[in-house]
């Protein structure tokens, strides 16, 4: 009693991926998530490029002083505002010329702002 069936393989029919509608939700989510990141991380950090509100002089207003030797940004601001604080007047300096230091070179040309240079001329 030797039987011996055979069958044949039918092809199996590919099955289709269906998203449902709440998975379109989530995918488009996802989707979208680095471009609402990156506007974030711009909108934050953007702020720091906004010009200040400070009142003062009029962008452009300044006038040229050349470092001579042994001179600082002290003996500078004493000679252009010695009524001011030399404190501030040195951070309006190094501000104005965008200075990585207070330390300044001979021979190196700094901007003064107009209100100092106007005080100094008195």
């Amino acid at each position: 009693m030797n039987s011996i069936t055979t069958t044949t393989a039918r092809p199996v029919a590919g099955t289709r991926l269906r998203i449902t509608s709440r998975g379109r939700r989530v995918l488009a989510t996802v989707a979208a998530l680095p471009a609402v990141v990156a506007l974030g991380v711009g909108i934050v950090s953007g702020g720091g490029a906004l010009a200040s509100g400070d009142a003062g002089a009029p962008a452009g207003s300044f006038e040229k002083v050349t470092v001579l030797p042994g001179d600082s940004l002290w003996t500078i601001a004493q000679d252009v505002a010695p009524d001011r604080d030399p404190r501030d007047v040195i951070d309006d300096i190094v501000r104005l010329n965008a200075l990585p230091s207070s330390v300044v070179d001979a021979g190196q040309s700094l901007a003064i702002p107009a209100a100092y240079a106007a005080q100094a001329a008195e």
